[in-house]
């Protein structure tokens, strides 16, 4: 079969010549499938941008297409179904046929509607045609409960009638809604259990049987679609439900997930993250950081403050990744750095992000938004610390434990007080203090070059810090690390009881 391009599309402009050219139709669930067939065979990527699913959802999603499904994407937000949905655009042909001036995209060899028969059988292959493109044949609709019938479907429209003199029964009447108008199409119905039931009825016939009834009028118009529908289980509680004979007929459900290691979300960070030339040559962000921002959303998924069944989405760790390079970007612009490396107490930048985007169980409205992140970030500290340096709860047992030369230097009375604006030589000349910290870093990390050791040398007084070894104060100005045991009887000393 010739395969239409840019280039050549413009040689055939009426039905004879598409006919004379040796052209073939295909429904638009062959033409996905086909098209896949054909990415397949030649080892090609499908469904670029779309990380961590290799093994999970896309092999689902291409057993659906090579099935001839209409699909629902069932997930949590931030689970990317949308853009699974948008991806499917590529699977289809450049360009295709229509009839020219068809509101439903009509193939010139099988046309639908009594205007387009009737200009057939006028014109025959005189009949002109058009070419629409593969993003054309796009259509997105965000599920609402204000979505009526006439919207998705379509209606009658009196001014019509009455402007161009046709009867209520003629279907000329007819305005077509966003359903008829993706014909040939990919149609996308986000958040479908927001739509109300009776809505959701008026899907039956185009799923099943191909075609779409309004009103009183008694034809038959084929339609051609691929529907993707998309939902979240949250919504079949809280808001409303897909009703049982419209899943019925939705031919494959796919269940979507979050990423299942650091590795894979902090990829599909790094891909999302808007972020300008301006601030990645001024800010640098070590791995140790991106590691952070993505297991401070696996704390979350799995803390039991926050709301699981709400999910917490990837949006999360890309709004924070966002917000430290914003923060690192602040600070050296305060302190008249012209470069820097991110740092961990800029972390603590990323907490609007955090409290912006969970979704809290009473329990933690009672502790508290703010709290909450904050517990996030520590525990997120505490695990990565373990992996890197080992459990100082642990190690603190033996006799050659190698956090005694910290712990002795803050026992004799020292501090350490890191501002949140401090240039880095400030930051390095403070760290550079403390006896042992350098020599602990190189004893564990390799290749760690001059600005990496510093974040280094910095996270493991917070990782001390988090295994109550060290003790913290973290304010909106700086962050002080000291003695332990020394912090609390001075807190006792000035209790005024």
């Amino acid at each position: 079969m010739i395969r239409i391009t840019k280039e050549n599309k413009d040689q055939f402009n009426t039905l004879g010549e598409l006919r004379r050219s040796g052209y073939k139709s295909r429904s638009v669930k062959e033409e996905l499938r086909e098209n896949l067939i054909q990415k397949l065979q030649g080892k090609e990527v499908i469904f670029k941008g779309v990380m961590g699913y290799d093994d999970t959802v896309i092999p689902d999603l291409q057993r659906a297409i090579l099935s001839r499904h209409n699909i629902n994407l069932l997930g949590l937000r931030g689970q990317a179904k949308t853009r699974i949905a948008r991806a499917m655009v590529e699977l289809l042909d450049d360009y295709i046929p229509v009839i020219a001036g068809s509101e439903l995209n009509e193939d010139p060899f099988h046309p639908i509607t009594g205007r387009s028969k009737a200009l057939i059988e006028n014109m025959g292959d005189k009949t002109p045609i058009s070419w629409l493109s593969r993003n054309e044949r796009y259509i997105e609709k965000l599920a609402t409960p204000d979505v009526s019938v006439a919207d998705l479907i379509g209606d009658i429209d009196p001014i019509k009638a009455v402007n161009e003199k046709l009867a209520y029964n003629d279907e000329r009447v007819i305005h077509f809604g966003l359903v008829p108008r993706a014909n040939r199409g990919i149609f996308v119905l986000n958040e479908i259990p927001d739509l109300q039931a009776r809505i959701q009825v008026s899907l039956f016939n185009i799923l099943q049987e191909k075609d779409i009834q309004i009103r009183g009028f008694s034809f038959r118009i084929p339609l051609d679609i691929q529907f993707v529908f998309t939902a979240n289980p949250e919504d079949y509680t809280n808001r409303g439900s897909i009703v049982t004979p419209l899943k019925d007929r939705i031919g494959s459900q796919i269940l979507t997930h979050y990423p299942k290691n650091l590795q894979v979300a902090m990829e599909i960070t790094r891909q999302e993250a808007n972020l300008n030339s301006e601030q990645l040559k001024t800010v640098e962000v070590h791995p140790l950081l991106a590691e952070l921002i993505e297991q401070v959303v696996f704390e979350a998924r799995d803390n039991e403050f926050v709301d699981a069944k709400s999910g917490v989405s990837a949006r999360l760790s890309i709004s924070a990744y966002e917000n430290l390079v914003s923060a690192a970007e602040r600070r050296t612009l305060l302190a008249g750095d012209k470069k820097t490396l991110a740092r961990v107490t800029d972390l603590y930048g990323m907490i609007p992000a955090i409290t912006g985007k969970i979704e809290m169980v009473y329990e933690g409205e009672l502790e508290g938004p703010y709290q909450v992140a904050l517990s996030l970030i520590g525990k997120a500290i505490r695990n990565r610390f373990s992996h890197y340096f080992g459990d100082p709860e642990k190690l603190g047992r033996k006799e050659n434990d190698p956090f005694s030369r910290i712990v002795n230097w803050f026992e004799k009375g020292n501090t350490v007080n890191l501002p949140l604006t401090a240039r880095d030589s400030l930051y390095a000349r403070e760290l550079n203090r403390v006896s042992g910290l350098g020599e602990l870093v190189t004893d564990h990390i390799e290749d760690s070059g001059k600005m990496d050791r510093y974040l280094w040398m910095e996270f493991v007084l917070y990782g001390l810090a988090e295994y109550s070894r060290l003790s913290k104060i973290h304010s909106d100005q700086s962050a002080q690390f000291g003695d332990l045991v020394g912090s609390m009887l001075g807190s006792f000393s000035d209790d005024p009881l």
